[in-house]
């Protein structure tokens, strides 16, 4: 059971990356503008996409979970920077926490591993 909740919340989590890389690669036109308002090339929105699809594949398919995990919850935590600067709009704050909360769970995925549901070792 436990490994089956482990892959169900890797998956999970996982559809929230790759749900970004898709938004970003179908309309990058918000995050480019995201990005620029705090003076930063807007082509950044292209390795951002590449990298949440890459990490959503990793984390269902469990090469280097606790890797991976660390890695995106440092990114969550990062991210949440950019949100903050834009405070003024209460649903950037609102992404704040739900970054932070992710970052919590990336972390316990850290801690505790894939499992044994995992396609590649």
């Amino acid at each position: 059971m436990n490994d089956l909740l482990n892959l169900t919340g890797r998956v999970l989590i996982a559809l929230l990356f790759l749900g970004g890389a898709l938004q970003k690669a179908g309309d990058p036109g918000q995050v480019v503008r995201m990005i620029e308002s705090l003076d930063l090339p807007g082509q950044l929105v292209w390795a951002v996409a590449a990298f949440n699809l890459i990490a959503g594949i990793c984390l269902i398919t469990g090469p280097h979970v606790r890797s991976w995990a660390l890695v995106l919850a440092v990114y969550c935590i990062a991210t949440s920077w950019f949100h903050w600067q834009l405070r003024a709009d209460p649903w950037q704050v609102t992404i704040v926490v739900k970054n932070w909360a992710i970052a919590g769970g990336l972390l316990i995925l850290a801690a505790q591993g894939p499992g044994r549901l995992r396609i590649w070792r």
